[in-house]
């Protein structure tokens, strides 16, 4: 357990942010799997925008690293692009 004030604070912060780290995370990989689902190019489409913000979003919280978004968005434009 730790001794000093600041010390215990930082464990509450850090329990309350790696909660909602999570639930972003999470969220994020679900819109992704259901845009990978998608077979109507135009539904993708607009699910992409919305998706490509998310991972954005994310990268520049460092939740997720930048290249693993952009990659992310890349894969998908292309998985559309293809419908």
């Amino acid at each position: 357990m730790a001794n000093h004030k600041s010390a215990q604070k930082r464990i509450r912060s850090n329990e309350s942010k790696k909660l909602r780290n999570k639930y972003q995370h999470k969220t994020t990989r679900n819109a992704v799997r259901k845009l990978r689902s998608l077979t109507d190019k135009s539904e993708a489409q607009t699910l992409f925008t919305s998706v490509s913000s998310l991972l954005d979003k994310l990268a520049k919280k460092n939740i997720i690293h930048a290249n693993k978004a952009a990659n992310l968005k890349s894969g998908l434009a292309l998985k559309i692009n293809k419908l």
